[in-house]
């Protein structure tokens, strides 16, 4: 099967001002039909340029965010919970505003903040309450949200798929849904492709990242058994490519694995053609 390819902007840092704008036409031009667009920003005005081009260049847009300790979702302090949820609801009509039908991310929690404990029944109920808050609020603007797991060095409360789908199972929103990323699956589950396979009836969407978190297919990621699994799932949506560089600092990648942005971009999209087959 020939997927729809979408690249998402991180590649060139997290500071989505209008200089990386023009690197839209040239993602476009490798064949990638879309975009994936973190959202930090919500102010609406900030994102007229970027919608500008975005319909310019008739590309599919998907956006993504998460949150840090003065939003955490599940945070004993109701105030910090409530920062969190009316931050996401912006980030929700942001998304609505460029066009975008999904706003993934580890936002069911903050990111690299822990407790030193395994996540309590009572932190699973705020999570739950926060999403729901949320995706009441994502489904009049018509948007889904896709949750992500990730490893157990950046997240506690949810690290696995099935601890995952343990909790949208238990959110039980038609507005809540999985966004599968491969890069903490390829830490965590004993087999990738299975993994996928058992979670598919909730995933929606589905990044793809290299070990190295650099160009696909140049790590030690075994990605026949991706393709296998997003076959034996029958998955009929969007891939995403998700590289990180030392332009994202968040990332705590100090070498740089590849040549150029455009070459690790252009590898990638190459790669993910090899590997449909």
């Amino acid at each position: 099967m020939k997927y729809k390819l979408a690249m998402n902007t991180l590649v060139y840092g997290p500071d989505m001002n209008e200089s990386i704008i023009k690197h839209l036409a040239y993602i476009k031009e490798v064949g990638y039909e879309g975009v994936e667009i973190p959202i930090f920003e919500t102010d609406l005005a900030y994102w007229e340029p970027w919608k500008k081009e975005i319909d310019r260049l008739g590309l599919t847009v998907f956006t993504v965010t998460f949150l840090g300790a003065d939003k955490n979702t599940i945070s004993s302090d109701p105030a910090i919970r409530q920062n969190g949820i009316d931050f996401l609801k912006k980030a929700v009509d942001v998304t609505a505003y460029l066009g975008a039908s999904f706003l993934s991310g580890p936002y069911h929690s903050a990111l690299g903040v822990f407790s030193g404990a395994a996540p309590t029944q009572q932190e699973l109920d705020w999570s739950k309450e926060s999403m729901l808050a949320v995706a009441d609020h994502a489904d009049k603007m018509n948007v889904t949200l896709g949750l992500e797991y990730l490893n157990r060095f950046e997240n506690y409360v949810v690290s696995s798929a099935d601890q995952l789908y343990s909790l949208v199972k238990a959110i039980n929103h038609p507005r809540v849904k999985i966004m599968f990323d491969t890069f903490h699956a390829h830490i965590e589950e004993f087999n990738t492709g299975k993994a996928m396979v058992r979670i598919a009836d909730e995933i929606v969407h589905v990044q793809l990242s290299e070990s190295t978190r650099a160009t696909l297919g140049e790590g030690q990621v075994h990605w026949d058994n991706v393709f296998e699994g997003l076959k034996e799932m029958n998955y009929q949506g969007w891939l995403v490519v998700e590289a990180f560089t030392p332009l994202l600092p968040a990332a705590c990648i100090w070498r740089k694995n590849y040549t150029t942005e455009e070459e690790l971009i252009l590898k990638s999209y190459e790669h993910i053609r090899r590997c449909e087959g």
